[in-house]
């Protein structure tokens, strides 16, 4: 790919993904004012199938397999997609160019209009949506007399079905309210180590064919070095449990001055058990450091759990994202 070539954008359509897609269009036309960028919006099996819960679909490629099957047909040159969404492991010619800086990485509350207070202070047999097994599993360990419910969509979407009555609270992503501005409906922020994200959580991922090395050349100055290492020790951490986005695995690695710290979690399905464990390193060993954090869980019988939740939601298949 030569200067002043156009470079395709292949984005999902949902408000969020275009902002991220337009944020990375920004930051290329920032590094190259003369540059023409065009945003594909590609529509995913996750935007299309909205009536069933995610956990029940699979989660192979689920908001990511047809931006994929864009860049590998040559009808796009680079995909934005939320890093948390992003297999493991990639379609062969395939690879993720950069990692941009990361959004606050925490989950939220947010309360239907008319509610204040926290997750501690809602009534029991509230009504709390959330699409996530691992959200669910953190909710039911924290308060088990709440009525945890299906909730599916884009962001608009969850928030006006909490705005009619559909819920009395529902969680979400910090990352996806606070790029759309609506920060002023943040009920609680709900803070690690106690409570994980998701693997990836906050980042975006930009991916492109593999053999494209003038483009993956210009992509590099779009990566944010420290939401690299830290993710990719996330990363490792789900890959060595073989885990995926509808397992109830959460993961947040953060950078403290040279040493980087990882806190992990492996939970069942119902909350009811939830295995903890913290590792440090150098950033430039993430991905050890995401390893030796997924044995150590293992050893204390986190393969079994996630054996068991592969048994209850056959959804939950290995090797995915």
């Amino acid at each position: 790919m030569v200067a002043g070539t156009l470079l395709r954008i292949a984005s999902r359509g949902s408000q969020l993904a275009l902002w991220q897609a337009h944020a990375v269009e920004r930051a290329l036309l920032t590094a190259d004012p003369d540059a023409e960028v065009r945003i594909e919006v590609v529509k995913t099996i996750g935007d299309k199938i909205l009536d069933v819960p995610l956990a029940k679909i699979g989660d192979k490629g689920l908001f990511t397999k047809e931006l994929d099957q864009a860049l590998l047909s040559g009808t796009a040159d680079l995909a934005v997609h939320s890093l948390k969404d992003v297999p493991t492991r990639l379609p062969d010619g395939l690879t993720i160019a950069a990692i941009t800086v990361r959004e606050d990485p925490r989950d939220v509350l947010i309360l239907a209009p008319g509610r204040t207070g926290s997750l501690a202070e809602l009534p029991a047999d509230a009504r709390v949506g959330t699409s996530s097994l691992r959200r669910r599993a953190q909710l039911q360990a924290r308060r088990a007399d709440l009525e945890v419910l299906d909730l599916r969509g884009n962001l608009n979407t969850r928030l006006a079905k909490l705005d009619r009555g559909e819920y009395e609270g529902i969680i979400l992503a910090a990352a996806g309210v606070l790029r759309l501005g609506w920060e002023d409906r943040i009920s609680e922020l709900l803070d690690p180590p106690d409570w994980l994200p998701a693997v990836g959580q906050g980042a975006l991922a930009v991916v492109a064919r593999s053999d494209d090395e003038p483009l993956l050349q210009r992509l590099r100055g779009l990566d944010h070095a420290p939401t690299a290492a830290a993710t990719a020790a996330e990363r490792a951490f789900l890959r060595a449990l073989e885990g995926g986005c509808q397992v109830p695995i959460g993961a947040l690695g953060e950078l403290r001055g040279a040493r980087l710290t990882l806190h992990g979690l492996v939970a069942s399905t119902s909350g009811d058990t939830i295995l903890r464990a913290s590792a440090e390193g150098a950033p430039e060993a993430a991905a050890e450091v995401g390893r030796g954090l997924a044995d150590e869980l293992l050893q204390r019988g986190a393969g079994e759990l996630l054996a068991q939740i592969r048994r209850e939601v056959p959804a939950a298949r290995p090797g995915q994202p």
